[in-house]
């Protein structure tokens, strides 16, 4: 991998962690939780997050959040249809 490779996708696994940890704010989530976030680049260059060990219970809270996001984008979808 090229360094430029690996620049690009340093940059998008900061990026993605930055917003993950922007979202776990926006919930609640306490700080020491997000500190277990951590950009990760592979040896082929593709970008990750790591999450972590997470207590069940601010999963369970993040897994709530994403149903409700997931119900309101289809009842936004199924509005739009009947447009």
């Amino acid at each position: 991998m090229d360094m430029q490779t690996w620049r690009d996708s340093r940059v998008r696994a900061d990026n993605a962690t930055t917003a993950l940890r922007e979202a776990f704010a926006a919930l609640g989530v306490p700080d020491h939780v997000q500190q277990h976030l951590r950009p990760v680049i592979t040896h082929s260059g593709t970008a990750f997050v790591h999450i972590g060990m997470l207590q069940a219970e601010h999963v369970e809270q993040i897994a709530e959040a994403l149903r409700a996001a997931a119900t309101s984008r289809s009842l936004l979808a199924a509005s739009q249809e009947v447009e």
